[in-house]
């Protein structure tokens, strides 16, 4: 499979919100408002993977100053600084016909390269328990219970730190 990976455009909307809501709870999932604010704001952390024009997933999340995503981040947003802080993940999904595949890895891969060219700290997502090992084999430490109350289910904090070189 040949698929490639490339930063969002406004003409990704309507696919991304289809693949989101496959992902994720109506709690849970993002608005349309969400990703509009992510697109114009955070296009440079805002990756799509593509296949002969669908998109199969997407990952995207704003840079932040502290190692753990806070729930105002689902919120509001605002422009990546250039370089520094932690690159944080609010969303990751691959469409249903398509999980299984690598396209997750391939697109956290692609974040692993966008902390290492833009001088970042690491890398913070939270997760539910079940996707806790899937990040572990990327290399995330698991930090415990986040804080987060999103969508009304018990997160996890995961950090991966950039590894020195």
């Amino acid at each position: 499979m040949v698929l490639s990976l490339r930063n969002v455009q406004s003409s990704d909307l309507k696919q991304l919100i289809t693949i989101e809501n496959e992902g994720f709870s109506k709690e849970e999932a993002a608005t349309k408002e969400a990703f509009i604010e992510r697109i114009q704001l955070i296009p440079d952390t805002f990756i799509v993977a593509e296949k002969d024009g669908e998109i199969l997933g997407y990952i995207n999340g704003p840079i932040i100053n502290q190692p753990y995503i806070t729930d105002d981040l689902f919120e509001k947003i605002k422009l990546n600084p250039d370089q520094g802080g932690y690159q944080s993940i609010l969303g990751l999904a691959v469409s249903k016909q398509a999980r299984k595949q690598g396209i997750a890895k391939n697109l956290i891969e692609k974040m692993d390269e966008l902390v290492e060219e833009n001088e970042r700290l690491g890398i913070t997502l939270t997760c539910k328990q079940e996707l806790v090992s899937f990040y572990e084999k990327l290399g995330f430490v698991n930090h415990g219970l986040s804080d987060s109350k999103h969508g009304g289910v018990s997160w996890y904090n995961l950090v991966k730190l950039k590894e020195a070189n």
